[in-house]
């Protein structure tokens, strides 16, 4: 079932080129794979930016941080792998703005309409790829920092001089 783009709007709180542009791609990579929003973690997705398109992922995919099923890669670019672990199919989605006509693009609502109506084949690519599966998410011990008491998860400790030290605290004992 497709999720309307207003409801993702009322998630998001505004409608932007972003949001648009997540949409479609988002869409795009789910019908390609024949699969529906994960309840749990059937889909993983391995995005490219941290702009609003990814709201419209998450939401419309159901692949979360706090799941796992959400892997992060700053590469500032408009694309996103989409991984189905029943199918153990991959689509690697990709935003060409290349044919977005230029009195268009100066218009925030003509855009957004324009995005909304294009033919899907304008401005998105699809490729089947390959990738290693991603390990399912785990759920780890929680320690505290001998430095600052602050609880963090056990695979992101350092020992410094004996003591065990969060990632920010590691990094300000390095620093001085």
């Amino acid at each position: 079932m497709e999720i309307k783009y207003e409801d993702l709007i009322a998630f998001h709180g505004h409608s932007c080129p972003g949001l648009a542009i997540g949409y479609r791609m988002t869409n795009a990579a789910l019908r390609f794979l024949s699969q529906e929003r994960a309840e749990d973690e059937e889909l993983v997705a391995i995005i490219e930016n941290n702009a609003c398109g990814v709201d419209a992922l998450q939401f419309i995919t159901g692949c979360t941080f706090g799941k796992g099923n959400l892997i992060f890669k700053d590469y500032g670019k408009h694309a996103f792998t989409l991984y189905s672990r029943q199918s153990r199919k991959g689509v690697r989605v990709v935003f060409d703005p290349i044919k977005i006509p230029e009195d268009i693009a100066k218009d925030r609502d003509r855009l957004i309409e324009w995005l909304l109506s294009v033919a899907e084949k304008e401005i998105v690519s699809l490729k089947k790829t390959d990738i290693m599966e991603p390990e399912p998410a785990q759920i780890r011990r929680s320690i505290k920092c001998d430095f600052c008491a602050e609880s963090m998860m056990d695979t992101r400790a350092e020992k410094i001089s004996g003591k065990l030290a969060c990632i920010p605290c590691a990094k300000k004992l390095r620093e001085s």
